[in-house]
């Protein structure tokens, strides 16, 4: 397995940060590349047929966004609370779901107030990781305090999560990650005062699955999500949510990992075929009946995001390109070399913020 990995000077519990247990015992570093060219905006819709019409409840249109974490204008809560006991600060937060002992990371910023209802994300890390290299690979907890809600990391068993393709092959039989995701909430909610309608979801590869898997199943629960290098892990036919649900996807085209147009991955053995990101990206389009042309939200370097908008209850659909780059959480200081470049283009943590913040449940 080699030396653990260290960032920053800080040594991880454990060396990888992907999908792939080829990667196990990869040094983890801080990286930088030359942006390569923005892929075109037609090339993107290109590669995405238009759905078929479906409902049209007119589109809610969201900030573009940049580097860094910043404060943004959020909502105000429309949940109050009495008698929620949680503390803000660092926990590790501990239940039985399904008979297994699960565990996750929560972090809870000093401006939590307990009688207002907080935004609450919950991000997922990937195959092989675990919740607190997510937390060093993401850097949420940073934008969770400078935007007043809660996340929390999630810990998933045998390193992994059962999200359809991937990834439980290291897990007892028949978890159920989807049934420990309530568990995990109705834990939360139980401390915290949480608003129902400001609940999201995001993670990292294997997470992203999760992610996707979650608008399928808990629709009514997640307010959006943004899956990062993972795509839909079941097939369409068997992905029904009750509701419209907002997607934020980002992908690298030279991911080695979860190929962007499909196919097996290359870092896996045995290899396992997945689909395409443009496959996944045209159902949500379909799912949400999406009307709208697409637009450019935000283009730099080697990022580019497209927008589809006039969807049904405002449930927007959107692409971030990372063209040249691989399987990498995008602007993050952590890179685990051969798995190709992490843009500096774009700030995934900094995105995906926003785009929560733009998204609140109806």
């Amino acid at each position: 397995m080699g030396m653990p990995a260290r960032i920053h000077g800080r040594r991880l519990p454990a060396p990888v940060l992907v999908l792939a247990l080829a990667a196990c015992g990869d040094a983890v570093t801080g990286a930088t590349h030359a942006s390569p060219p923005l892929l075109p905006i037609d090339a993107v819709d290109a590669a995405l047929q238009p759905p078929p019409p479906g409902p049209n409840g007119g589109g809610q249109q969201g900030p573009a966004g940049d580097s860094g974490v910043s404060r943004e204008a959020s909502p105000p809560p429309a949940t109050t609370c009495a008698g929620k006991v949680g503390a803000a600060g660092d926990s590790t937060l501990n239940l039985t779901s399904g008979g297994l002992s699960r565990d996750s990371q929560l972090h809870v910023p000093a401006s939590y107030d307990p009688a207002r209802g907080a935004m609450l994300v919950l991000n997922y890390h990937g195959f092989s990781s675990n919740a607190a290299e997510q937390v060093l690979l993401t850097g949420m907890n940073a934008a969770a305090d400078a935007n007043d809600f809660i996340v929390a990391y999630p810990d998933g068993l045998g390193s992994g999560w059962n999200s359809g393709d991937c990834c439980s092959e290291l897990q007892p039989p028949n978890v159920d990650d989807v049934q420990f995701t309530r568990d995990l909430l109705a834990r939360i909610e139980s401390q915290y005062c949480v608003d129902p309608k400001r609940v999201y979801a995001t993670g990292f590869s294997n997470g992203g699955f999760m992610a996707h898997l979650l608008a399928c199943e808990l629709s009514g629960v997640f307010a959006a999500v943004a899956p990062v290098s993972g795509v839909l892990g079941v097939p369409p036919t068997s992905c029904l949510p009750a509701r419209p649900v907002p997607v934020l996807d980002l992908h690298g085209t030279a991911d080695p990992v979860v190929p962007y147009d499909g196919g097996p991955a290359l870092k896996l053995l045995p290899p396992i075929v997945f689909r395409s990101v443009p496959t996944t990206v045209t159902f949500w389009r379909s799912a949400n009946g999406c009307l709208g042309a697409p637009r450019v939200d935000f283009a730099q370097g080697d990022a580019s995001c497209v927008r589809w908008g006039d969807c049904a209850a405002g449930a927007d659909v959107e692409l971030c390109t990372l063209t040249g780059d691989g399987h990498q959480w995008p602007g993050s200081s952590v890179v685990v070399p051969g798995l190709g470049s992490d843009s500096t283009s774009l700030d995934a943590t900094s995105f995906i913020v926003r785009w929560f913040l733009a998204h609140p449940g109806r």
